[in-house]
């Protein structure tokens, strides 16, 4: 399980960089400031979960990975969804992206509840 959770933040890092390109040489001056803040902010999310992802991977501690687990899912409703409401325009996207927030929340309280128990 641990290389399929590094696989996937090796995707969404690759994927984030690639977006990111894209969106500063191609797509900045087809959008207004505030899409391409929206754009940018789900670049930023993307990237730095995508490290997140690929770290607790390499730890490989099972009791981390269902953390990983809300962090993909948060990726892909949050991060995607700015990309395609930005992009094309279609504001039903949107919608998805307080449940990507929602997903990356309890990822990292799960993070913070591991970290605060014993060792056994």
């Amino acid at each position: 399980m641990k290389n399929k959770i590094i696989f996937a933040g090796a995707v969404f890092g690759f994927l984030g960089v690639a977006l990111g390109a894209f969106g500063a040489h191609v797509l900045k001056n087809a959008f207004t400031p505030e899409q391409f803040d929206n754009f940018r902010t789900g670049i930023m999310y993307q990237l730095v979960h995508a490290v997140v992802l690929i770290s607790i991977g390499f730890l490989g501690i099972q009791k981390l990975f269902k953390a990983a687990y809300f962090f993909i899912a948060g990726v892909i409703l949050f991060s995607f969804s700015l990309y395609i409401y930005t992009i094309f325009n279609l504001k039903f996207a949107a919608m998805f992206a307080p449940f990507g927030g929602v997903s990356f929340m309890i990822g990292w309280i799960l993070l913070t509840i591991y970290s605060l128990k014993k060792e056994s």
